[in-house]
């Protein structure tokens, strides 16, 4: 129950009666603590993407942001796995995001799993 963001205002945002316009209050966009890194591989531009994407980010992601401080939750973490499933064919359980929530710690395990199936599918 700990805001993921604090918005700091002058004055709030009324209506001409003098109630709280909520619809006039802007709203919040986390801060990252961390400075922006590009994607070093193909994997974690994908991620980066599906982060922003999934997230609703307005800025870029960088590798060493992290999803639980750009706003992530845990019915947000199944629809990144899921994106993760489809476009790069790596299928994770919802504990890899919580254990790895950077893209650079999660594309390790991308990145492991995608090795895996491949490795199975040429056994076949």
């Amino acid at each position: 129950m700990v805001p993921s963001a604090f918005v700091e205002l002058d004055a709030l945002p009324l209506t001409p009666n003098g109630k709280l316009d909520r619809r006039a209050l802007p709203s919040p966009e986390p801060e990252s603590t961390s400075t922006y890194q590009a994607p070093l591989t193909p994997v974690q531009e994908t991620l980066c993407a599906v982060f922003a994407d999934v997230l609703g980010v307005s800025r870029r992601v960088g590798i060493d942001d992290d999803f639980f401080e750009l706003g992530g939750q845990s019915l947000l973490a199944m629809r990144i796995l899921l994106r993760v499933e489809l476009e790069l064919g790596a299928k994770l359980p919802v504990e890899a995001l919580f254990d790895s929530p950077t893209v650079a710690l999660l594309s390790e395990k991308v990145e492991k799993a995608m090795d895996r199936s491949s490795l199975g599918a040429a056994a076949e």
